[in-house]
Parts: structure tokens; sequence; C-alpha cells
């Protein structure tokens, strides 16, 4: 998707539907920098605000993912291209999750793993040492929460058995026996228990 040609458009739209930018955010409940970063190309409209938006400027979410007014001659071709360009958007979105992940748990560990190795050779207290071991295990285990908690929201479980996608609750991913990012779980379409494999989009 052309970030530019769609800011553009939204502009175009704005002013033909009679709204300033404060206006518009107004309606929206947003600020006038969110579309004012808009109509720059710097971001997109979160998926939240696209449909509100397009009543507003009296389009559809098919042109404005498009950047400009559709006729019937190509509507279907450019519905086809912006699912796409949606679907791969939001598998790089949730791949730079699953990133931050591996990151914040391989922090989460080594902090851990210096301060025991602090506590057992540079520290001579003991109350220093349970002190050192205490902390690291205690931001080891906040980091893995986190780490955890952006494994579950980055893209969706598949059950093998029923082919749903879904996001489990918190509990289900914390408790699930897992391997690598494969997690025994309950499907809450069939009911049954599976190895739910980890998949970026629906």
């Amino acid at each position: 998707m052309d970030q530019q040609k769609i800011g553009g458009f939204i502009a175009t739209a704005r002013r033909a539907a009679g709204f300033t930018q404060a206006a518009l955010a107004e309606r929206l409940g947003i600020t006038d920098r969110a579309v004012s970063k808009w109509e720059n190309g710097r971001c997109l409209p979160d998926a939240s605000l696209m449909l509100p938006l397009c009543d507003l400027l009296n389009i559809n979410v098919n042109e404005l993912l498009s950047g400009e007014r559709l006729n019937m001659d190509n509507y279907k071709e450019m519905a086809e291209k912006n699912l796409m360009a949606l679907k791969e958007q939001e598998e790089r979105h949730n791949r730079r999750l699953l990133n931050l992940e591996c990151v914040i748990g391989f922090i989460s560990v080594g902090t851990y793993m210096l301060m025991v190795f602090a506590a057992c050779f540079a520290v001579q207290d003991a109350a220093w040492r349970v002190a050192l071991i205490a902390g690291g295990m205690a931001l080891m285990l906040v980091g893995c929460f986190f780490a955890l908690k952006l494994e579950r929201e980055a893209g969706y479980y598949e059950c093998p058995r029923c082919g749903e996608r879904y996001v489990p609750t918190m509990a289900s991913v914390f408790i699930a026996p897992h391997i690598g990012r494969t997690r025994w779980m309950k499907c809450p379409r069939c009911g049954k228990r599976a190895f739910q494999k980890k998949v970026l989009t629906r």
C-alpha cells in the first residue's frame, strides 16, 4: 500500500466532506496530530478507526486503502490487492512482536544469569548474595511474563483438528505445556485439546 497516496486521498476526501483536521479528529476521538500523520503518509489509520473514518468521508474501506475513488471495473481487483497488502502488513507486525519477545526473553535470562554469577563470585556478604539472586529472579519473571504476553498477542493459534485460528486467554497460554511456540490447548470452536501451532495471520 502506498501510504503517501492514501494520505493525499484522505486529505482530499476530508476537505470535500467539509472537515478541518481538528474537526475530523474530534469526531473520531483522536488528536489532530494523528490525522496530520495520516495525510503526510507517515502512518495509516488504525483498523478500528477505518470504518468510522470512511463513514465521515463518504468513502469505503477499499477506496481508502487504494488511495483513490474506484469504479466497478477495478473494484474487485483493488479489493483483492488491498486484502493481500493488509495480510502482509499484519504478518510483518506480528513477526516484529515475536522478534521482540525473543529479545526480551534473552535479556531477562541473561540478566538473571549475570546476577547469579555476581552473587556466587563477586560478593562475599550472604545478604547481598540473596538479594542479587532474588532480584535477578524477579527481573527474569517480569521479563518472561511480558515475553509471553507478546507471544499471545502476535498472531493466532491454529487448531489442527478444525482449523480455527484464535487468540487464547493469557491464563491458557501461561499454563499450557509447549514445544517452542506450539502449545497444548483446548480449541474454543471444536472443544478438542491438541498442540495448537502459532500462525501470524488469519
